[in-house]
């Protein structure tokens, strides 16, 4: 089984840039953007190109078409299409998770098992009251190995993610902001707006700040709490470039 060489790969996912903003759509709607390994292939060139792209200061994920993504393409694994390298899908959702910029996960239509791992690893997600949203692992029969068992209780707690889990429950909008699943599920006609507001509020911020409160969370994953605020304490982070920036051109 080879890995898949389609020319038009790059066209699954798509990246657009504006003012800051770089819009990743994951780009088979006519397949609710079900993910296969060419999907992936796609998405880690772009998440590596922004991961050193200064003039990106924020993310978006999305979908085309009427859904965010549906999950893994259970044709795709059927008929052998495979990623380059064995765990090349889970390490691109840790690349999405580990990108310096704060990124947002918009969310409609389907968000299922591997779309919503997808998710998962987005910094913020804004869902529209329709979506629906679930880990489905259980229902065909299949193990997570993208993060969901460890992304998954880190947003709503063991309990509940043992309840979606073990049952493969479909959840909508308002039932996941409200269980923390999503930060926060909008009527579907003001999806954009909360989005594009969302966009506006981290652009104003001091880019520099962002991204090393960002990487400040990052670390004190793996700290206790006065270890944390110590390492807080300890780096020289001072004022960031952008900032120095601003106040010499004032």
């Amino acid at each position: 089984m080879a890995a898949s060489s389609d020319p038009s790969a790059e066209s699954l996912v798509l990246r657009s840039d504006s003012d800051g903003l770089a819009t990743l759509t994951l780009n088979r709607p006519d397949k609710l953007n079900a993910l296969t390994p060419g999907s992936f292939v796609a998405l880690r060139a772009h998440l590596d190109a922004i991961a050193t792209d200064d003039s990106i200061r924020c993310v978006v994920l999305q979908g085309a078409g009427r859904s965010f993504c549906a999950g893994h393409d259970l044709a795709a694994i059927a008929s052998g299409e495979e990623a380059p390298s064995p765990h090349f899908e889970p390490e691109t959702v840790d690349a999405l998770e580990q990108l310096p910029q704060p990124t947002i996960a918009r969310i409609h239509g389907h968000c299922f098992t591997g779309g919503l791992e997808l998710a998962l690893a987005c910094d913020i997600l804004i869902a529209a009251e329709s979506t629906k949203l679930g880990d489905t692992h259980g229902q065909w029969g299949l193990v997570p190995i993208w993060g969901m068992s460890v992304r998954l209780p880190e947003r709503v707690g063991r309990s509940t993610a043992k309840q979606l889990m073990f049952t493969s429950r479909r959840i909508d909008g308002k039932e996941a902001d409200a269980i923390g699943l999503v930060d926060r599920a909008v009527p579907d006609d003001e999806l954009d707006g909360a989005v594009a507001d969302l966009v506006a509020e981290i652009l104003a911020n001091s880019y520099g700040t962002n991204r090393r409160v960002k990487r400040l969370l990052a670390d004190h994953d793996n700290m206790n709490r006065t270890d944390a605020i110590l390492h807080e304490r300890s780096l020289p982070y001072g004022m960031p470039e952008d900032t120095r920036e601003r106040m010499a051109r004032s």
